[in-house]
């Protein structure tokens, strides 16, 4: 059986680009209203809702557990520009599913 859960957070950036994998100090952790239950395989479908900053606010998901996941706003790179990192605060809605 499967199971789906929604929410939505607000996020900014005040760090650089994040481009060490694994390196998550910058993330913000969400906790699930409803904990998955233990052993589901969870994945998490991010999307921006806002239009709140110039530049485009690339989203980051990482360390996803029945529990929870955590998440940062990372400004996608535009060709050989790179971007400093920091972003107004956007809305971001998510969905959250069984597999």
């Amino acid at each position: 059986m499967s199971m789906i859960q929604t929410g939505t957070i607000d996020l900014d950036s005040t760090h650089p680009v994040a481009t060490t994998g694994g390196d998550t100090s910058t993330f913000t952790h969400v906790t699930f209203p409803t904990p998955f239950p233990a052993g589901s395989h969870v994945i998490v479908i991010p999307f921006v809702q806002t239009f709140n900053g110039p530049e485009t606010p690339g989203l980051r998901i990482a360390d996803v557990t029945p529990q929870g996941f955590r998440i940062r706003i990372n400004e996608v790179l535009a060709g050989a520009v790179k971007s400093d990192g920091t972003h107004a605060r956007e809305t971001i809605g998510w969905l959250a599913a069984t597999v």
